[in-house]
């Protein structure tokens, strides 16, 4: 596994705690990251098809994920099957699009970017990716069998 990139879900803390626990138990099938991100880094767009690690808030590895799609949309064209997807209990793109702009707009995103004022609209470009998980790893590391 270690050839693969990592799959790194939020900051390291109760929130990607809270996001693994929900990709391991595959109540969460997609995710959204802004394009921004992306061109911030120089990092080219994920491609269906590529695999990641999944690592919890202790940077060690818990699962092998898949990428099924990958989308660049506008964050006011988000559906409602992919926020609930996301898998956080969203009922509403109402109500996902509040969780992601308290993500968004935090102290710690707005610091990554170094833009203590950045804000998100509708024409804002997301990537929006859905996943499986095809491979977990029990909590010691070893290698646990496959998923389907």
């Amino acid at each position: 596994m270690s050839e693969l990139p990592k799959a790194e879900f939020a900051f390291p803390g109760p929130l990607r705690d809270q996001l693994v626990a929900a990709i391991l138990s595959g109540a969460k099938t997609s995710t959204t990251g802004l394009l921004l991100e992306y061109e911030r880094d120089g990092d080219p767009l994920p491609t269906v098809g590529a695999r990641s690690v999944l690592v919890d808030s202790d940077n060690r590895p818990v699962a092998v994920i898949e990428l099924t799609e990958v989308r660049v949309v506008r964050l006011g064209d988000i559906d409602l099957a992919h926020a609930r997807d996301e898998g956080e209990g969203f009922e509403t793109v109402a109500d996902w699009r509040a969780g992601h702009e308290t993500f968004w707009h935090g102290p710690e995103y707005r610091a990554y970017l170094g833009d203590p004022g950045f804000t998100v609209d509708d024409d804002t470009l997301a990537v929006t990716e859905r996943f499986r998980v095809v491979r977990r790893d029990d909590p010691d590391g070893f290698p646990a069998a496959p998923t389907r």
